[in-house]
């Protein structure tokens, strides 16, 4: 609460700072050029800093910012692949001041600014804590329409399909299941369980700027659910008018066909004081039966998703940001697709309809030592659906899902404290999220709301080569008894601007309460799976440590970057999952209880190296080891089992593009996956199995069109999973358990897109 009295007593004089521009005839202008072949550079973000003034270059690579408050400034051109160039510059009424701006590519992203570190905006590389970057770059070079089928492509993390009908996904990061890691949308935590059992596919890359990744507890400051890592999806903000129309057709190998189409437009007002970014995609995609034997392997899915994110500058030193997305899906699993699913032998089917969005205001002094923002975010889904393995009439059910987060957050940053510049960031946050899942034929009637009022404080001082956080979140869920304390701390030491070291540790815990996992139900042979919460069931408690070192070198006009990354985190009270019999329905029930504990350990090593203009490669490669620190029994079938499951030791990726010329352009990607311990259940026998390694690759050609200085046309192909490398032992008919499954997602597929942009 102390945090919110600071809020509310500066508003006050940080609302006079925040007033309106007057008229003082002060202006910029100026162009941008490539420091190499001195072409001028279109669409250059252009910012003053400090304020919320900013603009991008025109077509011709020029600018104009007119009516700018007087005083001393720093002025900023940034672009994705160049280094951001910063300019100190006074303005003065009555008077235009020319900016030019020469800027160097650099596809390693040195400068490039990132929030999920601290919770507020710092540079890469002089974050506490390893920030990686997923950008529309990565998007293009993948040819990916969603965030499942692009994430995968940084250290640490790993997308899998857990339901053979359904085609739900998890996404595991340094080796833990997907319930560890919180996903957030422009930095809240709205992307509650229910939405992520098939979040990751549901929403497309068409509404993302770009996906900041933490590892690891490093992130302990956005609260509860944290401790495998943060994947924070930053949406599209308008910067110039602009329209974009695309699609991409994919062929299996048998035929089937998986059309994603979107069309994204941004507008701009003339002064730059307000402006909005639509975007809209529709995916249709038939089911697939990979061993024919009458029963889907991949899902049919037909969703519908639009939205937009908008600002309005309140005044130079204040902005209104709002951010809305609608999701309409409708996903089918099993057979008999043309008729009801109750006529179906097996079905999993979902309707979704999901609406979410936030507000935020941004306030913050002439000098940018004060900065306040408050915000509000929410998201609503319902979801009808079907879960049945024999034609049972009734198994219909009703889910929703609401979740509400609001909260304020106060940074004041000092020129010298303690000897060293520093940044204190205090706030508070409400988080609440009321769940119903009505089964009435299944005896499922869950009922779960949870609120969480949580505060932090962190104070980091930071110079250029030196960097100390320390910091910590107090959190009161309503499902745990005593409140929970969860402290933080991080080095950096920057041996050179080339050598950089880091240090973290944090603790953090899950709440006894109800995950994406949980909701989900799959067909096992000829019955129904349920998870249950093991009554008296206890919170689970983190303590994670990591070590990098993070190492740049040039050679002539090659770029290297060299990370290694090591992670150690301990689960006291860890929960576990174990087959506790059936009851009076038949359907297999799994209990969710505390085993004695567990570690995950291991090291991420991520390796770039780049040639601006020519080519650019990154791999990642993860070794890892899951363990429960006693075995556990998962069935009374099968002895305990140490080894946490579907939990490989290693996996990796790599991803590379060449500019064959100009306009034509290739890339290849792949991911790898080692073998993993998995259940599978097959005529009322529980088994494990050590399955094979996987290796799953892609190819892509493009060529570029231009139109004009604004406008281009691209044309696409390819395919993806090459060597068509999928799983050659998926269970058949009716009595599948179709959690029995592994490798890469999707089988092979031809491609073609194509983009108009102007």
């Amino acid at each position: 609460m102390k945090s919110i009295h600071i809020g509310i007593l500066l508003l006050f004089p940080l609302l006079s700072w925040a007033s309106g521009n007057q008229k003082n005839d002060a202006n910029i202008n100026g162009h941008v050029i490539d420091a190499k072949t001195k072409e001028h550079l279109p669409y250059v973000a252009i910012a003053l800093k400090g304020t919320t003034i900013g603009i991008t270059t025109d077509a011709t690579g020029h600018y104009f910012l007119k009516d700018l408050p007087v005083g001393e400034f720093t002025l900023a051109a940034s672009y994705v692949g160049y280094k951001t160039v910063e300019k100190k510059i006074k303005i003065e009424a009555q008077k235009t001041l020319e900016v030019n701006f020469e800027l160097e590519e650099e596809h390693l992203s040195l400068s490039e600014v990132v929030v999920s570190a601290t919770r507020n905006e710092t540079k890469k590389q002089e974050a506490g804590i390893i920030v990686n970057v997923l950008s529309a770059k990565l998007f293009e070079t993948v040819s990916s329409a969603n965030l499942a089928e692009s994430v995968c492509f940084q250290p640490g993390l790993r997308v899998e399909n857990n339901c053979g009908n359904c085609g739900t996904t998890q996404l595991r990061i340094n080796g833990l299941e997907g319930q560890y890691s919180q996903v957030l949308i422009d930095s809240r935590p709205i992307f509650s369980s229910l939405a992520a059992v098939y979040g990751l596919e549901q929403l497309p890359v068409a509404m993302v700027e770009r996906i900041e990744v933490v590892r690891g507890g490093g992130s302990a400051l956005f609260g509860s659910s944290a401790i495998g890592g943060v994947v924070n999806i930053i949406t599209k903000e308008p910067l110039r008018n602009s329209v974009t129309l695309s699609n991409s057709t994919t062929i299996f190998n048998d035929g089937t066909a998986d059309m994603n189409t979107s069309v994204n437009g941004s507008f701009v007002s003339d002064d730059h004081k307000t402006g909005v970014y639509l975007f809209g995609m529709i995916k249709d995609r038939n089911p697939y039966d990979r061993n024919s034997d009458g029963f889907s392997d991949i899902p049919e899915i037909n969703s519908e998703t639009l939205g937009f994110r908008g600002y309005y500058r309140t005044g130079t030193y204040s902005k209104l940001t709002a951010e809305y997305h609608h999701i309409h899906e409708i996903r089918r699993g099993g057979n008999n697709f043309g008729n009801p699913p109750h006529e179906a032998d097996i079905a999993e089917y979902l309707h979704h309809k999901i609406n979410g969005g936030g507000v935020k205001f941004d306030l913050f002094s002439p000098d940018y030592k004060h900065r306040l923002a408050v915000y509000a975010s929410a998201q609503s889904i319902r979801r009808n659906s079907y879960f049945a393995a024999e034609r049972n009439t009734n198994n219909y059910g009703n889910t929703g899902d609401k979740t509400f987060v609001g909260g304020v957050q106060y940074t004041r940053s000092f020129g010298c404290l303690w000897l060293m510049p520093a940044e204190l960031t205090g706030g508070v946050e409400y988080t609440y999220n009321e769940l119903n899942d009505v089964y009435a034929t299944l005896n499922r009637n869950l009922k779960q709301t949870t609120g969480i009022t949580g505060g932090y404080l962190q104070n980091e001082w930071k110079t250029r080569q030196w960097g100390f956080l320390f910091g910590a979140r107090l959190d009161k869920h309503k499902l745990m008894d005593k409140p929970v304390f969860s402290p933080r701390g991080t080095l950096r030491y920057n041996l050179s601007d080339n050598v950089n070291f880091r240090a973290s540790y944090s603790s953090g815990y899950r709440a006894p309460q109800t995950y994406n996992e949980d909701l989900h139900i799959a067909a096992v042979g000829g019955s129904l799976g349920l998870i249950e919460l093991a009554p008296g069931l206890k919170p689970e408690y983190s303590h994670s440590v990591s070590t990098s070192a993070d190492l740049y070198r040039n050679v002539g006009k090659l770029q290297t970057n060299l990370l290694i990354e090591g992670f150690y985190t301990t689960l006291n009270d860890v929960f576990t999952l174990g087959k506790t019999g059936e009851d009076n329905l038949g359907n297999l029930i799994y209990t969710r209880h505390n085993g004695s504990g567990a570690t995950v350990k291991g090291v991420n090593i991520e390796f770039k190296m780049a040639s601006p203009g020519i080519f650019d490669w990154q791999m990642g490669y993860t070794y890892q080891q899951s363990r429960y620190k006693k075995p556990e029994q998962w069935s009374e079938q099968l002895a305990p089992q140490q080894k946490m499951f579907r939990a490989p030791d290693s996996y990796g990726y790599f991803t590379s593009n060449i500019n064959i010329s100009h306009d034509w352009k290739t890339s290849v990607f792949g991911n790898y996956t080692g073998s993993m311990l998995v259940r599978h259940t097959s005529d009322d026998l529980d088994m494990e199995k050590n399955t094979p390694g996987f290796f799953d690759m892609g190819v892509k050609l493009s060529y570029h069109f231009h139109l004009g200085k604004a406008s281009e046309f691209e044309i696409n192909g390819g395919v993806k999973n090459v060597f068509d490398n999928f799983q050659k032992d998926l269970d058949y008919g009716q009595m599948k358990d179709a959690a029995y499954t592994y490798g890469p997602t999707l089988p092979r597929m031809f491609f073609v897109g194509m983009k108009i942009s102007m």
